[in-house]
């Protein structure tokens, strides 16, 4: 499963690919890792698209404590519309995720091994994602979000056939 990703481009990229305003205060990240705050691209019925900040993770709005979100990081592209966990934001609330790239994990002899996966000219790309939307004990609104898996368009590197869905 991808655990961690980059993003290194600048935020007016981002804009200009996404059809955007910039999201502020973004800064390359090489290493983003579960729990970190992300961009994603979403548009609601009501709204126009935006870039919108949230926390990598996603915590089910019938959950009653904030770190189940640090365990649902990514979700199988497979069944994703099957699991309670998801079936609703998968029906109403997607979202993109920029990215530039993602590490994939190949053991070797000496252990294991991180392989980033971009594309050779460095421009951006999204993985599917879906997002919830709840209020705290302490009353702030925290947005979160998994990483659909699904099987992508690339080998596999290591053992496992999950990807990150970049459809």
């Amino acid at each position: 499963m991808c655990g961690r990703f980059a993003l290194i481009v600048d935020a007016s990229v981002l804009a200009d690919v996404f059809d955007v305003d910039p999201p502020r205060g973004l800064q390359p990240r090489f290493n983003i890792a579960p729990t970190q705050t992300i961009p994603i691209v979403r548009a609601e019925k009501v709204a126009p698209r935006e870039c919108a900040l949230v926390r990598w993770g996603l915590i089910p709005s019938w959950a009653k404590d904030e770190k189940i979100g640090a365990r649902m990081i990514n979700a199988r592209g497979e069944t994703v519309a099957e699991k309670p966990s998801f079936r609703s934001a998968v029906k109403t609330r997607r979202c993109l995720i920029p990215a530039d790239g993602f590490y994939e994990w190949v053991r070797t002899e000496d252990g294991k091994q991180p392989h980033y996966v971009h594309f050779s000219d460095g421009r951006p790309f999204a993985f599917a994602g879906l997002w919830e939307s709840q209020t705290s004990r302490s009353s702030r609104q925290i947005l979160t979000i998994p990483l659909p898996m699904g099987h992508g368009p690339h080998p596999p590197l290591n053992d496992h056939d999950a990807r990150p869905s970049s459809r």
